[in-house]
């Protein structure tokens, strides 16, 4: 028996419009493509990234395409089979080897098998893969199905129809690129038996000090013995063969003490390679891995004190979670250029930033393996969405049986990883019911009615994903959508999880007052920022030489995405602080700094309800978004090319293992009851450190105080000794009227500025430190240093910042040098102190520049 062989057909591969008479043949781009990428490749259509090119591109989505290639074939055996393997075609592809055809595909997500045995010659073998236009499609879909309600938020109603990408029709911060192609590997396999698959089920109790492994491989052919071997760095720490019964093989094994997987921060990463062989009379014929890790995963959703509602977070190896994260979209419109080196830079830049979860959002792809490979190694916990958003989608019968397979097919490939706690059935679908008031009665349970509804997609989040996940991952947590909360309204901020949109969207409310808009777990939030000037001068035409190389030129402008961003945008900047459109430089940092104040008051706040057991009030928090799939104005915290923007550091600093947080509020009493005149006011600020370590610690609290105006320091006091921390909650401290000096005039607190530090009482070394200002910043009378240094540290190390008066949102810049790498930045200075912000890359050469609110 000949052991299974693995060809891939990535050679050789051509492409032309089908639908355009005397097209030509071209050779591909790379493999797998698709057909942006093999156009762009010969100069056929200008970057679709540039500029307002995306507007010449638009033929390509409602145009035909032909992929084909020749491939010298194999002898197959006398018993044995020859297999296409598909592990992805985009979307509508009409497959024909030597002639015949052998599939026909509608589905974008579904890997697919094709049996060629009595086609496949050894010698030349042409492969044809005929691609219709999917947006196209979907609107004839459409017209076939006028009953149902069709509407949807983003793109067009003819997505819905589609099993496809859903940003490829366009959303509120990506373009409308419509692709098609073979976006992942093509493989011929040759064999006579095969593994099919390898699931790995595990086990750990709640004292942790064991583990149950229960491996299953399917088999196919005649091989009958597996041998399933564990092995960790290295080292074999179990192993038995085992025979194979009705075509599937499983062992089961016990580790005692075995190295848990633990999320960053809270441990290591150890993965355990598990590899089945399988074997025909004494000869190996197939083997399968999959790394896993071990580890016990929980959602806690239980009664809380002294409040309503039930809890919503995540807890691992028996240790609760603050899970302080991002929302993913597809980090490219062209996901075949993705390299698994820019998958993994993503994930480190998420793990860098003290972030613990990662949320793949519901109108992208089912990921790449390397992306959560990489969350595996690196310890970031993922939020798995299904691959519906924003809409009410059809359920005629043969597009609920493709969604069931590629529920089916999805799950298994990424069932494996440790990483994955939770699945979600949609990205606000139930949202979108609510408001088009289409029918949900939570309280039907009988699935066949849901069918009959103007909500019918009910029956794939209740009943087919569900079904799917308890057949496969039954140890999984399974969430119906995101948000959703028990059939309870998707605002209800005391069960589930929200999406909390009143800033920004919705009501517009103000970040200042996040601590009323938080709810148990918020897996959607957000605040928009222009993205890096070199981003910008990345995608005009002209670059820094660009006409339109202002804020609100049509090119810019035409790189956002956003219904009403000009208003909304206008409207945060003009309620904070003062700020003008030229330079671009300063007008892209004031939006960054709004930006970062806004995330960074949302974690701060909803972070100081997590208190403890029983009183865990927010769970969590995710961004909306850690990234972009182009060059644009988004609500991301780093652009298109893993460039920070400055709430990534915002963020980084509130999700820190131990922090600070202070709030400002008026409190007026007036002297009786009508009067307006006779009214006492006071203005207090509340201080409380947040300790997401898994240690008590016995801290000082010291808050000093400045005049913004003069520099002037008028209070410095320890204002609570020797108090404890307790581990992974959020300790009140102090609460107190602004400090000022003594007959220093009317509105004083007005103008003063309160920074609170932790100082650890085993060293006397600072842990924290926040520094809180009258807001809106606006109002300020900020002064401008003559004292401002802004220095490398002698080692290179680090940068050292200081100056005479305090300074809002001091950003430390290397125009011209993009291998500097900086720890921090977005900080506040007040005098007599010393701020350090760690550097990667920099030397005394390097030209180091400051910017801050207020310069200009």
């Amino acid at each position: 028996m000949s052991p299974r062989s693995v060809i891939p057909i990535d050679q050789t591969w051509e492409f032309r419009q089908a639908d355009k008479e005397h097209s030509k043949f071209l050779p591909v781009a790379q493999f797998p493509t698709n057909v942006h990428l093999d156009l762009l490749h010969h100069g056929l259509i200008p970057d679709p990234f540039i500029g307002k090119n995306e507007l010449d591109v638009q033929w390509i989505g409602e145009a035909q395409w032909t992929y084909k290639t020749t491939f010298k074939g194999a002898r197959v055996p006398e018993n044995g089979k020859a297999v296409l393997a598909f592990d992805g075609l985009d979307t509508f592809a009409t497959v024909k080897l030597n002639g015949s055809t052998i599939l026909e595909t509608d589905n974008m997500f579904i890997p697919e098998r094709v049996d060629v045995t009595s086609l496949l010659k050894e010698e030349d073998n042409e492969l044809v893969i005929d691609f219709d236009s999917a947006y196209l499609r979907g609107w004839k879909l459409v017209e076939k199905y006028p009953d149902h309600k069709w509407g949807c938020w983003n793109g067009d109603n003819s997505r819905l129809a589609m099993r496809k990408a859903q940003y490829h029709w366009g959303w509120d911060w990506g373009p409308t690129l419509l692709t098609c192609g073979p976006w992942r590997p093509i493989n011929l396999e040759i064999f006579e038996s095969r593994l099919a698959d390898l699931n790995v089920e595990s086990t750990v109790p709640e004292n942790l000090k064991s583990a149950d492994i229960k491996v299953t491989a399917e088999v196919e052919g005649k091989a009958d013995k597996v041998r399933f071997d564990v092995s960790l760095d290295g080292k074999q720490v179990a192993s038995e063969t085992v025979q194979a019964s009705s075509g599937k093989a499983t062992a089961s094994f016990n580790l005692e003490n075995p190295s848990l997987w633990y999320p960053i921060r809270y441990g290591k990463q150890p993965l355990y390679q598990v590899k089945a062989t399988l074997i025909a009379g004494g000869s190996e014929e197939d083997e399968m891995g999959k790394r896993i890790g071990l580890r016990r995963a929980e959602l806690i959703q239980r009664p809380l004190k002294d409040q309503p509602g039930k809890s919503f977070f995540f807890q691992v190896n028996n240790i609760p979670l603050y899970c302080g994260g991002s929302d993913w979209i597809p980090a490219d419109n062209f996901i075949p250029r993705i390299s698994k080196e820019r998958y993994y830079d993503w994930i480190k830049l998420v793990a860098d930033g003290n972030q613990f979860m990662i949320r793949v959002w519901g109108g992208g792809i089912y990921e790449e393996q390397a992306f959560y490979d990489a969350c595996d190694e690196l310890g970031v916990l993922v939020w798995q969405d299904f691959m519906f958003g924003c809409g009410n989608y059809p359920a005629w019968p043969e597009l609920l049986e493709s969604i069931q397979r590629e529920a089916y097919e999805n799950v298994k490939l990424l069932r494996h990883h440790p990483s994955i706690v939770i699945w979600a059935g949609n990205n606000e679908d139930y949202q979108y019911q609510e408001s088009a008031s289409l029918t949900y009665k939570y309280e039907d349970k009988n699935a066949d009615n849901w069918l009959q509804t103007d909500f019918p997609a009910r029956y794939i989040y209740e009943k087919i994903l569900p079904d799917v996940c308890s057949e496969l991952i039954p140890s999984t947590y399974y969430h119906p959508g995101s948000p959703w909360g028990d059939g309870v309204d998707t605002h209800d901020p005391t069960v589930g999880d929200i999406h909390q949109w009143n800033v920004w969207h919705g009501t517009q409310e103000k970040w200042q007052n996040f601590d009323k808009l938080g709810g148990r777990f918020v897996s959607e939030f957000g605040m928009q920022a222009f993205p890096n000037v070199k981003t910008i001068d990345a995608y005009l035409p002209l670059g820094k030489n660009d006409p339109d190389r202002y804020p609100q030129s049509s090119t810019v402008d035409f790189h956002n995405k956003a219904d009403g961003h000009e208003r909304r945008i206008a409207l945060y900047l003009v309620e904070n602080m003062r700020y003008g459109p030229d330079p671009l430089e300063q007008f892209v940092y004031a939006t960054q700094l709004m930006q970062g104040e806004c995330l960074a008051s949302a974690y701060r706040l909803w972070k100081r309800q997590w208190k403890g057991p029983g009183r865990e009030y927010c769970g969590g928090a995710l961004v909306w978004q850690i990234n972009d799939c182009w060059p644009v104005t988004s609500w991301s915290i780093a652009d298109y090319y893993l460039r920070p923007k400055m709430a990534y550091f915002t963020v980084k600093r509130e999700m820190a293992p131990v922090s600070i947080g202070i709030t400002r509020t008026e409190h007026r009493h007036p002297k009786d009851r009508y009067t307006r005149v006779n009214v006492d006011v006071s203005t207090k600020v509340e201080v409380w450190g947040s300790n997401l370590t898994l240690e008590d610690l016995e801290v000082d609290c010291l808050v000093r105080a400045w005049d913004v105006e003069t520099g002037e320091q008028t209070f410095n006091e320890i204002v609570a000794s020797k108090i404890t921390l307790p581990e992974n909650r959020s300790t009140e401290m102090d609460a107190r009227e602004v400090p000022v000096i003594a007959g220093g005039g009317k509105d004083q607190d007005k103008r003063t500025v309160v920074a609170a530090y932790l100082i650890d009482r085993r060293d006397g070394k600072q842990i924290a430190r926040y520094v809180n200002w009258p807001e809106p910043l606006k109002y300020l009378h900020l002064q401008k240093p003559k004292e401002l240094k802004v220095v490398l540290s002698e080692d290179g190390t680090a940068v050292e910042i200081s100056a005479e008066v305090p300074i809002k949102g001091l950003v430390v810049e290397t125009p011209e040098d993009d291998e500097v790498v900086f720890e921090d930045n977005l900080v506040d200075i007040v005098p007599n102190e010393v701020v350090r912000i760690g550097v990667k890359g920099a030397t005394k050469e390097t030209k180091l520049e400051a910017r801050y609110l207020g310069m200009l």
